[in-house]
């Protein structure tokens, strides 16, 4: 398949919208419905996380519909095993709920994008010397704008912070102030069983947030 590397392609998702649709529960009946709407408000970063009902399903359904500026993978990965699985289906992201280095490296190595969770700078440093392309800032309930902040001073300039966990469109300007450079939306986007309507409002309000925030 001829498409830019996924360099180019993670560098252009994050200055298009840098917020990732986490599909947690998304079902792959519900794929036709859901990803379309997402694409179509701006969304450039799709997560099937794997505790969903049959994720590798959903992911390649997906990987297959929409065009390949987005990047589509999965989160909840916790085993190298699963990154293989994913490497087969021509799949992009691997979203990790914590910063286990052998899964990190396994991503790395097979040239997947793959942002691991953390909550610490140890974690994080060890994230990066393994291989990740960002970190999720997981749960931001817990690690909140000020440790951010703290963490952003420490960290090599250029890493990319996204905070996951409880982010709606009026949570986001205490991170925008810490210096994040996105988020991940869980329920707040999509819950299982969701309408496609109630997606795509969903949608839109974040990335009406999102783009009212980037103005001068």
């Amino acid at each position: 398949m001829n498409r830019p590397s996924r360099a180019t392609r993670l560098e252009e998702a994050f200055a298009a919208l840098p917020l990732i649709a986490i599909l947690r529960g998304l079902k792959p009946e519900e794929v036709g419905g859901v990803a379309p709407v997402l694409y179509e408000a701006g969304f450039r970063f799709i997560e099937v996380p794997l505790n969903s009902p049959d994720p590798f399903d959903s992911i390649r359904l997906i990987r297959d519909l929409l065009p390949a500026d987005t990047l589509v993978g999965a989160g909840t990965v916790t085993r190298p095993a699963e990154v293989e699985r994913l490497v087969g289906l021509d799949a992009d992201l691997v979203v990790m709920p914590h910063a286990d280095t052998a899964v990190i490296r396994a991503a790395a190595d097979a040239g997947l994008v793959c942002m691991p969770g953390i909550a610490t700078p140890t974690e994080a440093f060890a994230a990066l010397a393994a291989g990740a392309a960002a970190l999720k800032i997981f749960p931001a309930e817990m690690v909140g704008p000020p440790v951010i902040k703290a963490m952003r001073a420490v960290l090599p300039a250029g890493t990319r912070l996204l905070p996951v966990g409880g982010i709606t469109p009026a949570t986001m300007d205490p991170f925008l102030a810490a210096g994040v450079a996105g988020f991940g939306l869980g329920s707040a986007l999509y819950k299982p069983g969701m309408d496609v309507d109630a997606v795509a409002a969903n949608a839109q309000a974040f990335v009406d947030a999102w783009k009212a925030r980037q103005r001068p």
